[in-house]
C-alpha cells in the first residue's frame, strides 16, 4: 500500500482525480484565504506555503502522476524518473524549494495582486471581506474565470503559472442597410429596428440568446451613407468586447424623383410640338403638391427649371430646403406623314 504523506488533494480542498481547472480554482481561494497579507492567525504563513507546494506538484503533470501513484514518499524519495510505467524507485526526487510568494505574484500576474483586483490600499485586502469568498464582492459567487472580473478574465486562458494576461478586443462593427424613403428623409422618422444576438448569462460563462429592438432616429435631410452606431450591442461572449452595431442609411427608390443631395430631381416628358413651341408641366412636390413650371424658349433635351425650396432640408440646416429640379425630356415622334415632313422642312432652318 502506498504512504501517502502530505495529501495535497486535501491542502487544496479538492477530491483525487480534480481536473486542471479545478486545481488552479482551488490554489486561488486558498492562496487568498491564507495569504500572510491578509491572514494574521499563527500558522498561516506555514498553510500559505503548503498550498503553494500542493499547488506546484499537481499542476505539473510529471510531478502529478508520480504522486498519483506513489505518494510523497514516492515523489521526493524516488519514484520512477518520468513517471513512467512499472515499478520500483527511480532517479526523480522532488524538494520544494520554491517561493511561495513568486508563485503567487507569477499566478496572478503581478506583485501587488490584491490592489489590482480589489482596490485596496497598500497591499492589502479590505478588512471586512469574508476570506472564504474574496470574490464575493463582485456579486459574482464565482462566475467567469474562477470569480474574477469579467473585464480583467478574457484572455487569461486557463490562468495557470505561465500565463500572461491579455485584454479583450472588441469585435468588428456589424453593419446593416437601412432604407428609407424620401418622405421619410423629408420629414424625420423613428424606425425601429430588431436584432438578434447573444448576451452572457449573469454566471459570465454560459450564452442566451437574445432579440432586442433599437429604435433609430432619423433626423430631417440625412444624406445616404449616414452612420448610426448603437455602442456594444452585438453578441457577447466571456472572452469579447461586444461590437458596436452601425445602420447605415440607404435611399429607398422613388417612383417619381430622384435624389442628388438635397435636391430632388423630377423628369417632366413633353413632345417635340411643346418642345419647339413652348410649354407648360405641372410639377409634383413631396409634400403631394404641384407646381406650374413654364417655358416660352424652346426646350433643349436635357434643360432643367429650378423650383427654389421644394426640395428636401439640409442635414446642417433642417429649417432651410433645397430645390426641386424639374428636368426636361423631349419625346420625338415615332413616324410622320409626308405633309407634316413637307411643313417642317418649309419652315425648319437647315442649320
Amino acid at each position: 500500500m502506498v504512504k501517502m504523506g502530505k495529501d495535497y488533494y486535501d491542502i487544496l480542498g479538492i477530491k483525487r482525480g480534480a481536473s486542471e481547472d479545478d486545481i488552479k480554482k482551488a490554489y486561488r481561494k486558498q492562496a487568498l484565504r491564507y495569504h500572510p497579507d491578509k491572514n494574521k492567525s499563527p500558522g498561516a504563513e506555514e498553510k500559505f506555503k503548503e498550498i503553494a507546494e500542493a499547488y506546484d506538484v499537481l499542476s505539473d503533470p510529471k510531478k502529478k502522476d508520480i504522486y498519483d501513484r506513489y505518494g510523497e514518499e514516492g515523489l521526493k524519495g524516488g519514484g520512477p524518473s518520468g513517471g513512467g510505467g512499472g515499478g520500483g524507485p527511480g532517479t526523480f526526487s522532488y524538494t520544494f524549494q520554491g517561493d511561495p510568494h513568486a508563485i503567487f505574484e507569477e499566478f496572478f500576474g503581478g506583485r501587488n495582486p490584491f490592489g489590482q483586483f480589489f482596490g485596496a490600499r497598500n497591499g492589502g485586502m479590505d478588512e471586512e471581506m469574508d476570506t472564504d469568498d474574496p470574490f464575493a464582492r463582485f456579486g459574482m459567487g464565482g462566475g467567469g474565470m474562477g470569480g474574477f472580473p469579467r473585464s480583467f478574465s478574457s484572455g487569461m486562458g486557463g490562468m495557470g503559472p505561465h500565463s500572461s494576461v491579455v485584454k479583450k478586443q472588441q469585435d468588428p462593427p456589424v453593419v446593416h442597410d437601412l432604407q428609407v424613403s424620401l418622405e421619410e428623409v423629408l420629414s424625420g422618422c423613428t424606425k425601429k429596428m430588431k436584432i438578434s444576438r447573444k448576451r452572457l448569462n449573469p454566471d459570465g460563462r454560459s450564452i442566451r440568446p437574445e432579440d432586442k429592438i433599437l429604435e433609430v432616429q432619423i433626423k430631417k435631410g440625412w444624406k445616404e451613407g449616414t452612420k448610426i452606431t448603437f455602442p456594444k450591442e452585438g453578441d457577447e461572449t466571456p472572452t469579447n468586447i461586444p461590437a458596436d452595431v452601425v445602420f447605415v442609411l440607404k435611399d429607398k427608390p422613388h417612383p417619381v424623383f430622384k435624389r442628388e443631395g438635397s435636391d430632388i430631381i423630377y423628369t417632366a416628358k413633353v413632345s417635340l410640338r411643346d418642345a419647339l413651341c413652348g410649354c407648360t408641366v405641372s410639377a409634383p412636390t413631396l409634400e403631394g403638391k404641384t407646381v406650374t413650371v413654364s417655358s416660352t424658349d424652346i426646350v433643349q433635351p436635357g434643360m432643367k427649371r429650378r423650383v427654389s425650396g421644394e426640395g428636401l432640408p439640409y442635414p446642417k440646416r433642417p429649417d432651410r430646403r433645397g430645390d426641386l429640379i424639374v428636368e426636361f425630356e423631349v419625346k420625338f415622334p415615332e413616324r410622320l406623314s409626308q405633309s407634316a415632313r413637307d411643313t417642317i422642312a418649309q419652315v425648319l432652318p437647315r442649320s
